[in-house]
């Protein structure tokens, strides 16, 4: 529907950690140049800086508690999956292996292994929905988990979107939370009905 979500939680002041109001905003194309690791102490973080001469993918329309939400100017397309996924309901989301799909380099977007630890039933729209635990070895070596700057990486359990990271354990990089990807996509659904594709 020419609609995307992103992030899972808003984006905040640094220092006050109060949503940021929005008056205009847009999506860029970027790269990752480096990642600082995460330990028990730091959450760490992937570093990316904007191309030189960045090609402006989307309008930036809302910045609320599930996400920041736009228009695409253009499709947007997964190279691992170029027809898109379907969604799993909440409901049918399991603990057990799942995995993550990030970028943390320039070889793109690469599936990661994971474990849902657990899951926190919800009949409405929350941030913490799923507790994940990274297992796979080369992204443990690579961040020690989940860094800042892997909020909205989705989760895929049978090949399915269940969810996307929002945050961190502070005092174990190994671990985070998940949003339900079903909540994702009613907030991008309300925004569709508001703001028709050009």
């Amino acid at each position: 529907n020419g609609v995307f979500g992103a992030l899972g939680h808003a984006i905040t002041d640094a220092d006050t950690g109060s949503l940021l109001t929005l008056s205009e905003g847009a999506i860029y194309q970027s790269q990752v140049v480096g990642v600082l690791k995460g330990d028990e102490n730091s959450p760490g973080e992937v570093l990316g800086e904007f191309m030189s001469h960045p090609t402006q993918l989307g309008s930036v329309l809302v910045n609320g508690e599930y996400g920041i939400y736009g228009q695409c100017g253009e499709p947007l397309v997964n190279p691992l999956y170029p027809d898109g996924v379907e969604v799993l309901p909440s409901s049918q989301v399991r603990e057990g292996p799942a995995q993550i799909l990030t970028t943390l380099d320039d070889q793109g977007i690469r599936a990661y292994d994971c474990q849902i630890t657990k899951l926190f039933r919800q009949d409405g729209a929350g941030q913490r929905g799923m507790i994940i635990k990274i297992t796979d070895q080369a992204l443990l070596d690579k961040t020690g988990g989940i860094v800042q700057g892997m909020s909205g990486s989705p989760i895929l359990q049978d090949g399915k979107l269940a969810g996307a990271v929002t945050h961190v354990f502070l005092g174990d990089a190994t671990q985070g939370y998940g949003m339900y990807a079903q909540w994702m996509l009613e907030q991008s659904d309300a925004l569709a009905q508001m703001e028709p594709a050009a």
